[in-house]
């Protein structure tokens, strides 16, 4: 799936060099926010909050028609994503004893996201969408539990010893992005945008992570971004 999304991108970026002369083809800047969470089979879903991350890189337009209405986007972008632990309690039973948890903190994953956007402007109005490669550069796991037994025991608070190990995950990621938005005719842009990956991102044989709940999740990002193209001399 890898091979065939590269050749998809290879493709699309020769398809976006061969009309350089004729078309021309602009470089952008783009940054914004990820409005991120989980997707996918999550075990006790509603421990797990959406977080916000910046998004941030650079651009390149190519126009395909000649006059702006239909062209090719592949976007390089730096792309905070994760979630935040809902501080909320729920029963946990270990070896016939009874306890209560409560999982608090943040956990971060940084990408490198790799778009290559089919990109329509209707006089301004701008709709895109196309496939997605992502490559988990770091984490940081920030999540802090408290465990008090019951009826009536000692909260004990344990934070995560690893924060920033990535050995459990998987560091490549396909998924896909669709958006609208509204550019200006000074080359600012104005993009809402959706994106959801098609690949678990925790390692099959990684049953311990966030005790299992997180087995089939896969990331999930609203984006709101502005966009800027820069003028060819």
């Amino acid at each position: 799936m890898k091979k065939t999304f590269f050749t998809l991108a290879a493709l699309l970026t020769l398809s976006s060099v061969s009309v350089v002369r004729a078309q021309g083809v602009r470089l952008g800047l783009r940054a914004g926010a990820n409005y991120s969470n989980l997707a996918g089979n999550v075990r006790n879903e509603t421990t797990y909050n959406n977080k916000i991350g910046f998004l941030g890189g650079v651009l390149l337009n190519a126009d395909i028609t000649g006059d702006g209405f239909f062209s090719i986007q592949p976007e390089i972008l730096y792309s905070q994503k994760g979630f935040e632990n809902k501080p909320t309690e729920y029963t946990n039973t270990i070896l016939g004893i009874g306890y209560t948890d409560k999982r608090e903190g943040n956990v971060n994953y940084n990408y490198l996201d790799v778009p290559v956007l089919l990109k329509i402007n209707a006089g301004g109005f701008v709709v895109e969408a196309g496939p997605q490669y992502s490559y988990l550069l770091s984490a940081n796991n920030e999540t802090k539990v408290t465990r008090t037994r019951q009826p009536n025991g000692t909260p004990e608070v344990t934070q995560v010893q690893d924060k920033k190990d990535v050995s459990g995950l998987n560091r490549s990621e396909l998924g896909y992005v669709a958006g609208l938005g509204y550019q200006a005719d000074n080359g600012v842009s104005l993009n809402l945008r959706y994106t959801g990956a098609l690949s678990d991102f925790v390692k099959s044989d990684n049953a311990s992570y966030f005790n299992g709940d997180l087995a089939n999740a896969r990331h999930s990002a609203f984006q709101l971004s502005l966009g800027y193209l820069i003028p060819n001399k």
